[in-house]
């Protein structure tokens, strides 16, 4: 099973509070472990602004409308730009799919600020990380559905819809589900 470029939608009662309601883009997945980023859970306290004038990174104008996210538990001083396929640096972007990439590197950045970066971007400070057979594990036990990933959803900027949006891709209805696994 590779979950590379899929979504993990976490289920109700999974037991970890920091990934509760959250959809989670699989950027990379293989017998080594697993790699995604929280593509709904905004980090409230700073934006691209600020982040590029801590970086020293000149933007082309005040208006730059990328949003900050939470991208995990792991590495939260460690940056990453999930973004569309439009958009590649040579040896530094690792290409998802045929629809996402993943880079994280300062050029990204710059060529953000300077409206030269991929048609759509989110970026995350920190990751989310499994080792070998963990998320395997995590599934079995009801703790994520998983779903094909959907830009319109991944890159939406109403990151309080997410969740649903993902549950609604696989005709589940939010108020349906149950914290509990059952077995047949």
């Amino acid at each position: 099973m590779d979950l590379s470029g899929k979504l993990l939608i976490a289920m109700p009662g999974m037991g970890d509070p920091r990934f509760e309601k959250s959809v989670v883009f699989m950027c990379a997945h293989s017998a080594d472990g697993a790699m995604g980023l929280i593509v709904n859970q905004p980090a409230l306290d700073l934006a691209f602004g600020d982040l590029l004038d801590q970086l020293e990174i000149d933007a082309a104008d005040e208006t730059l409308p990328t949003q900050i996210h939470v991208g995990g538990p792991v590495e939260h001083g460690r940056g990453f730009v999930l973004h569309s396929a439009d958009y590649a640096l040579e040896d530094a972007t690792l290409r998802v799919d045929d629809r996402f990439g993943m880079t994280a590197t300062l050029e990204i950045l710059e060529d953000m600020a300077l409206r030269r970066g991929p048609g759509r971007a989110l970026l995350a400070l920190g990751y989310s990380g499994w080792a070998p057979g963990q998320l395997e594990a995590e599934i079995a036990s009801n703790g994520w559905l998983t779903t094909d990933a959907d830009p319109d959803i991944v890159f939406s900027s109403d990151n309080t819809q997410k969740w649903e949006r993902a549950l609604a891709s696989l005709g589940v209805d939010p108020l349906t589900l149950s914290a509990s696994a059952g077995r047949a």
